[in-house]
C-alpha cells in the first residue's frame, strides 16, 4: 500500500509541476530535479540507489521511439548529413578529448576509464532536449537537435563498452570501429523489420484501444533482441519509431493515429517527469557515497563544471566549421537551381542540349549527386527513346532536389542557430544511468558517477535555465508571417483539390446543392484550423504537437438537410477527404511544404472524418 501510495504522490506531483511550470516559465524538467533533490535530502527520506538498467532498458526505449514517431521524416532526411556529423563524429572527439582531460584531474584513473566518462558525458539527451523544443526554438534546429540526441546514444554507448572492456584487456582502433558498425547497421535492420512488422500488423487491427496497446510493445520488440544480438537496441527503437512515423498515414486509420498520438504523449510525459525526479531523488545518495570515500563533494562539483565547460567548447570548435559547411551546401544548391529547373524542361520535353558541354558536364555531376544515375541524361536522349514514365520519375526527384534547395534557403542554420545548437545540446538522464553501468571496481567510482551527475544537472540548469533568455537575445527572425503564408499556399492547394474531386463526382453532378454545402463545411473547418494555428504561433511552446484534433466541425453545413441528404453529403465529404489525404502524402513526398503545415492539415482532415464516422457517415 505504501508503495502504490508513492507512486500515486509522484504522478500526481510530475501532473501538478507539467501544468504549472509554463505559467511561471520554467521548464518542468528543471523543475522537477530541483523538487526532486529538495525532497531526496529529507532525512525522512532513504537515499535512493536507481538500478540503471530501469532507465536504459525500461524508459529510454519507449521514450525514443515516440520522439522518433514524431520526428519529421522529410527534415530528417534533409539533415541526416549535419545529424550524422553530431551524432557519430563529435561524441567520439568529444569522447576522446574529455579522457585526456578525466586522465590529468583525476588521481589514479587511466585513459581508457577516462575514455568511459567521457563517452557517459558527452552525448546530449533527447529527453533533455524536449527542453529546447518547448522554448521555441526553430523548426530546423529543433530537427537537428533531436535526430542528434535519438542517434548519439549509440555511439556513447559502444564507446563506453569499448573503454570498459580496455580497462581490462588490450582493444584495437578497429576493433571499436568494427564494432560500432555491426552494432549501428544490425540495429537498424532491425529496427525496420520492427517498424514495418508492427504497421503491417496493426493494419488489421480495427479496434483503437488494441491498436495502441500493441504500439506499447514495439520499441521493446525492437530493443531487446538487438541488445541480445550486441547490438544498439535504442538506435533499433528509433529505427522502428521513424518506420513507424513515416508510414502510419498510410497503414493506419484516423482514429489510430489520434488514439496513439494522445496515448504515447501521456506515456512520455509521466516517463519524462518520471526520471528527472528521480535523478534529483539520486543526489544526496550520491552525494553520501562521494563523502564517505573523499571527505568531501567540492573535487565532484568542481570536476563536473570543468567537465561540462571542456565538452561545450569543444561542441563550439566543432560547430563553427559545421554551420559553415550546411551554408556552403546552401549556396552550392542555390547555384544549381537553374540547372535543375533547366533539366526538368529537358526531361519533359525530350530536347537536346549536345551542343554544350558545359551544361552537359554539371548535368552528370547533379545526377551523380542526387542519386539519378539510373535515369538517362536527356542530353543524350531524343524524345522518341524516354518514356513519359522516365521523365515522370526524373521530374519527382528533381521537384524534391529543388524544394530541399527552398528549406535549406528559407530555414538557414547560421551564426545564430549554430549558437543555440551548441547552447541548447544538453546533458540530462541518460549520463546518469550510463555513469552507473561502470564496474564496481572502477578506481573512484563513486567520484565519477558523481561527476556525471553533475555535468548533468549542471546542463540543465544552466544551459536550460538560460536557454529561453538566450532565444531572446539572438533576436531571431519571426517566422510567424511566412508559416501562415505556408498554410494559406497549402489551403488553396487543397481547395484545388476538393474542386477537383467534386468535379469527377458523379454524384456532385448530379444533385448541385452538394457543392455549395460541401464548400460551406470546409470552410468551416479551415477557418476553425486558422484560428488555432495563429494561436499557436502567438504562444511559446510546443508548436508541433498537433495532436488536438479539434472539435466535430462542419456542422452548420448540414443544417436543413433530412437524413437521406446528410448521409450523401457524407459519403461525398468522405470521397473528398480521400483525394485530400493523397494529395498532402504525394506533397510529403515532394517536399513542398514543411512537415508542420502538412500535419496539421492532415490533422484537420482526420478529425473531419472521425465527425463524419460519429454522425453516423
Amino acid at each position: 500500500m505504501e508503495k502504490i501510495l508513492i507512486v500515486v504522490g509522484a504522478i500526481l506531483l510530475i501532473v501538478a509541476v507539467t501544468e504549472i511550470a509554463p505559467r511561471i516559465r520554467v521548464p518542468a524538467a528543471l523543475a522537477l530535479v530541483v523538487i526532486g533533490a529538495a525532497i531526496g535530502i529529507m532525512p525522512i527520506v532513504p537515499a535512493l540507489h536507481l538500478d540503471p538498467e530501469w532507465i536504459l532498458v525500461g524508459v529510454l526505449p519507449p521514450l525514443l521511439y515516440a520522439a522518433a514517431v514524431q520526428m519529421p521524416a522529410m527534415e530528417f532526411r534533409r539533415d541526416f548529413g549535419t545529424i550524422s556529423a553530431l551524432s557519430v563524429l563529435l561524441v567520439l572527439v568529444s569522447a576522446l578529448a574529455l579522457g585526456f582531460f578525466f586522465r590529468v584531474v583525476v588521481p589514479g584513473i587511466g585513459l581508457a576509464t577516462g575514455v568511459a566518462l567521457g563517452a557517459i558525458v558527452s552525448p546530449t539527451d533527447a529527453v533533455a532536449t524536449s527542453i529546447a523544443k518547448k522554448l521555441g526554438v526553430p523548426s530546423r534546429v529543433t530537427a537537428v537537435l533531436e535526430g542528434e540526441s535519438m542517434l548519439n546514444d549509440a555511439t556513447s554507448l559502444v564507446l563506453l563498452r569499448a573503454a570498459i572492456a580496455a580497462t581490462a584487456a588490450t582493444i584495437s582502433f578497429w576493433g571499436v570501429l568494427v564494432n560500432f558498425v555491426y552494432a549501428v547497421v544490425l540495429a537498424v535492420a532491425i529496427g525496420a523489420v520492427v517498424g514495418m512488422l508492427n504497421l503491417r500488423v496493426r493494419a488489421r487491427v480495427h479496434d483503437p484501444a488494441v491498436n495502441t496497446a500493441i504500439s506499447f510493445t514495439v520499441p521493446f520488440l525492437a530493443y531487446l533482441p538487438t541488445e541480445e544480438l550486441g547490438a544498439s537496441g535504442l538506435v533499433a527503437a528509433v529505427t522502428a519509431g521513424l518506420i513507424t512515423g513515416a508510414g502510419a498515414t498510410r497503414f493506419l486509420t484516423p482514429r489510430h493515429r489520434i488514439s496513439d498520438t494522445q496515448n504515447w504523449r501521456m506515456v512520455a510525459m509521466l516517463a519524462e517527469g518520471g526520471v528527472f525526479f528521480l535523478m534529483g531523488l539520486e543526489l544526496f545518495g550520491l552525494m553520501g557515497d562521494v563523502v564517505n570515500e573523499h571527505n568531501g563533494v567540492q573535487h565532484a562539483v568542481w570536476l563536473g563544471l570543468a567537465a561540462l565547460g571542456v565538452a561545450l567548447a569543444i561542441r563550439a570548435v566543432y560547430i563553427v566549421p559545421l554551420v559553415w559547411w550546411v551554408d556552403r551546401r546552401r549556396q552550392r544548391g542555390e547555384a544549381m537551381r537553374p540547372i535543375l529547373e533547366n533539366y526538368t524542361a529537358t526531361a519533359t520535353a525530350g530536347a537536346s542540349k549536345r551542343d554544350d558541354a558545359r551544361v552537359r558536364r554539371r548535368f552528370t555531376r547533379w545526377r551523380r549527386r542526387f542519386h539519378l544515375r539510373r535515369h538517362p541524361d536527356p542530353d543524350k536522349t531524343s524524345p522518341t527513346t524516354m518514356s513519359p514514365e522516365t521523365a515522370g520519375r526524373i521530374n519527382a526527384r528533381i521537384t524534391r532536389a529543388l524544394a530541399d534547395i527552398d528549406y535549406y534557403d528559407d530555414a538557414p542554420l547560421g551564426r545564430k542557430e549554430g549558437v543555440i545548437m551548441v547552447w541548447a545540446g544538453l546533458r540530462g538522464v541518460v549520463t546518469v544511468a550510463a555513469a552507473q553501468t561502470l564496474p564496481d571496481d572502477t578506481h573512484s567510482r563513486s567520484l565519477l558517477v558523481l561527476t556525471a551527475f553533475v555535468v548533468a544537472a549542471a546542463s540543465l540548469l544552466l544551459q536550460g535555465g538560460t536557454l529561453s533568455w538566450l532565444i531572446r537575445r539572438l533576436r531571431l527572425p519571426d517566422t510567424v508571417e511566412d508559416k501562415r503564408a505556408e498554410r494559406l499556399r497549402l489551403r488553396a492547394d487543397m481547395d484545388a483539390t476538393m474542386q477537383a474531386a467534386m468535379a469527377q463526382s458523379e454524384v456532385v453532378r448530379e444533385i448541385p446543392w452538394l457543392r455549395a454545402r460541401i464548400e460551406q463545411a470546409t470552410r468551416e473547418a479551415e477557418d476553425i484550423g486558422e484560428e488555432d494555428a495563429d494561436d499557436e504561433d502567438m504562444i511559446d511552446g510546443d508548436r508541433s504537437e498537433g495532436a488536438n484534433p479539434g472539435p466535430v466541425i462542419g456542422t452548420g453545413a448540414t443544417y436543413g438537410l433530412n437524413l437521406a441528404e446528410r448521409a450523401q453529403m457524407r459519403a461525398v465529404r468522405r470521397e473528398i477527404i480521400a483525394v485530400q489525404r493523397a494529395r498532402l502524402l504525394s506533397l510529403r513526398r515532394e517536399g513542398s511544404y514543411s512537415s508542420e503545415a502538412l500535419s496539421r492539415v492532415l490533422n484537420q482532415l482526420d478529425a473531419e472524418e472521425i465527425s463524419l464516422e460519429l454522425q453516423g457517415g
